[in-house]
């Protein structure tokens, strides 16, 4: 039995509490999104303020140097359309 993930826009989604990453870690980049912020809404936690990172897979670079990019965003979509927009760049180049 292999590994399954959930996927958004076929690269895989991992969370570990308030943190998902995004991407497979054989390719150059993953990125990171920190939930900072949640609102309730009705009775559900909803992500309202989210921190992109974009970061190299190479494990030679220290953490300092291995983000690239990041951003803010209010919703977890706007956050993971950015993400996948930056990892579909990535794979191309």
């Amino acid at each position: 039995m292999g590994n399954s993930f959930f996927t958004y826009k076929g690269f895989p989604l991992v969370r570990h509490e308030d943190v998902i990453y995004y991407g497979n870690m054989t390719d150059d980049y993953v990125v990171m999104l920190q939930i900072l912020q949640k609102k309730r809404v009705n009775d559900l936690d909803v992500a309202s303020k989210i921190k992109v990172y974009q970061m190299s897979t190479d494990l030679d670079l220290p953490p300092n140097k291995a983000v690239t990019r990041t951003s803010e965003k209010e919703s977890l979509y706007e956050a993971l359309d950015l993400a996948n927009a930056w990892l579909s760049r990535a794979v191309k180049s």
